[in-house]
């Protein structure tokens, strides 16, 4: 029921071309160099390690691998990290 439900809300998203990040709830991820990333529309952090970040949101986990992190701002549905990034990675819900 629920996917029928996203799959409405994609469709007039599309269709009246409204962002689709704010209508799906969709994470922004706005990355600055190799050593900021601002990530919109999270759902909590779920690891917060010396090498590993992992933040959850509505497609999947994403997980950040790199070192001395730190958490420049967080407020509502919105993160900024700060530290030395190696990669990003999406892990998708099948």
């Amino acid at each position: 029921m629920d996917n029928k439900f996203y799959k409405t809300r994609e469709v007039i998203a599309s269709k009246l071309d409204l962002p689709r990040d704010i209508l799906l709830g969709l994470p922004k991820i706005t990355i600055l160099a190799n050593n900021e990333i601002n990530i919109e529309n999270h759902k909590g952090i779920v690891i917060f390690e010396e090498e590993e970040i992992k933040i959850n949101s509505n497609v999947g986990p994403i997980s950040i691998y790199g070192k001395n992190f730190k958490i420049l701002f967080i407020g509502g549905n919105t993160i900024t990290l700060s530290g030395n990034f190696k990669s990003v990675v999406y892990e998708c819900h099948e």
